[in-house]
């Protein structure tokens, strides 16, 4: 067997259905994404689609370019991009796929450091399957794990109180056909505009004409509303784990 058959097939021998189901889970099983198990939401459907392995990788890999879909290839590690690109076959009827990440940086995710006791039971909360969309990573990115609906976290709050009480300025108010929400703009181009609806968990990603868009300033929208979830002393150790797991 030649090195670079070895190269290709060695990683995926090895590649966890849990491990794949975790990433997926926590990358692409949202409302606004993809469902569950590769199920239809904000969107397409992924099981039973009859993709062919070398489709499904590139696409975890550079994404979909004019939609909402993200490239991943910088943001997880080799381990979990293969662990999911071969989940995401196995969703097709792929059950032992060959899977070639190719050359280069792009398959490798940001290190994290070693965490202290405190901050890993945070960093299981913040990424906490079990709570649903009501976990933080349903609108957080930490370290390319998690969905940016929002930007990256630069301050990190004081205290469980202050976390409730942060204030979200880049939120304003949308109206489309009457009817206001407040919202999250992503782009506002010539032929379309895309924005999160935040009136619901999760946030709904939504494509309108721009003519019939109407944004104005503020939103009585606070961050409150979505930490629901978590009691204080979960928030306490949600912080630890920014604190530790995010640079400056």
């Amino acid at each position: 067997m030649t090195r670079a058959l070895l190269f290709l097939l060695v990683p995926v021998l090895g590649w966890s259905q849990s491990l794949g189901e975790k990433v997926f889970a926590q990358s692409c099983g949202t409302g606004y994404c993809h469902g569950a198990r590769g199920t239809p939401a904000g969107a397409p459907r992924l099981a039973g689609r009859g993709f062919d392995q070398s489709y499904i990788t590139s696409t975890i890999m550079r994404g979909l370019p004019g939609t909402a879909m993200p490239a991943f290839g910088a943001t997880l590690s080799r381990a979990d991009l293969i662990a999911v690109v071969a989940y995401v076959a196995s969703l097709n009827g792929i059950a032992n796929p060959s899977i070639d990440l190719g050359p280069g940086p792009g398959a490798a995710g940001p290190a994290e450091p070693a965490l202290s006791a405190e901050a890993e039971r945070g960093r299981a909360l913040f990424f906490d399957a079990v709570r649903g969309f009501g976990r933080c990573s349903t609108c957080h990115e930490v370290n390319g794990i998690g969905i940016p609906v929002t930007t990256l976290i630069e301050k990190i709050p004081t205290d469980a109180a202050a976390l409730r009480a942060l204030a979200t300025p880049a939120i304003r108010t949308a109206t489309v056909a009457g009817e206001a929400m407040p919202a999250l703009i992503v782009s506002q181009g010539k032929t379309r505009a895309l924005f999160y609806d935040l009136t619901s968990v999760p946030p709904v990603l939504r494509t309108v004409d721009p003519d019939a868009l109407k944004v104005s300033e503020g939103s009585a929208w606070r961050h409150a509303s979505v930490t629901g979830a978590y009691n204080d002393a979960e928030l306490a150790s949600i912080l630890a784990y920014l604190r530790e797991a995010i640079k400056p």
